[in-house]
């Protein structure tokens, strides 16, 4: 476990960085906890995931925008979800760049869906930017504060880790089950 940490520390932030390209929120709660256990400095590891994250969505944008029948390809699986971003995308407006940065499943969709759209690229990029910092503020300084919890919840796991698949598959059909209705067609 020691050596983890130590590898964690030393490599920490680079993992931080390409996690945060396509998301991050779990390599964030782990460097906010880690910065609570004294192996990672917050400041820093906020400013890498909210400089990878502004990244990853603004080359989301870009590849929909510029390389619309490359992208339609890998999203013909996706297009139900690809429609409901768009409703999501005309229901709230521009908020729905903040709210993405928040829930899995549509994290990648959004940026996809909006540069498919005539979504001017210099207000989406500045959008993303304050969203980017707003997440990683938010979920950085969280898990620092949520420190002690989740190393007390990280222990209880280690000491019984059948728990870990239980709260996964539990973690992961709800998303699947969510998503589902959501996009389901009527």
């Amino acid at each position: 476990m020691q050596e983890m940490l130590s590898d964690l520390a030393t490599y920490g932030y680079i993992f931080l960085f390409l996690y945060s390209l396509g998301g991050g929120f779990v390599a964030l709660m782990a460097a906010g906890v880690l910065s609570y256990a004294g192996k990672m400095d917050l400041a820093t590891s906020i400013a890498v995931a909210f400089v990878a994250n502004a990244i990853g969505d603004t080359l989301l944008f870009y590849m929909a925008r510029y390389q619309k029948s490359d992208i339609m390809g890998y999203m013909h699986k996706h297009r139900r979800k690809l429609a409901y971003s768009h409703l999501l995308m005309k229901r709230y407006g521009s908020w729905i760049i903040v709210f993405q940065k928040f829930v899995y499943g549509i994290k990648t969709l959004i940026p996809l869906a909006i540069g498919l759209t005539r979504y001017s690229f210099t207000r989406f990029n500045v959008l993303n930017v304050v969203a980017a910092a707003i997440w990683a503020l938010v979920v950085g300084i969280g898990s620092y504060l949520a420190g002690d919890a989740l190393t007390r919840a990280y222990d209880v796991v280690a000491e019984r880790p059948y728990i870990a698949p239980l709260i996964l598959a539990t973690v992961v059909g709800l998303l699947w089950l969510f998503v589902s209705r959501v996009t389901k067609k009527r």
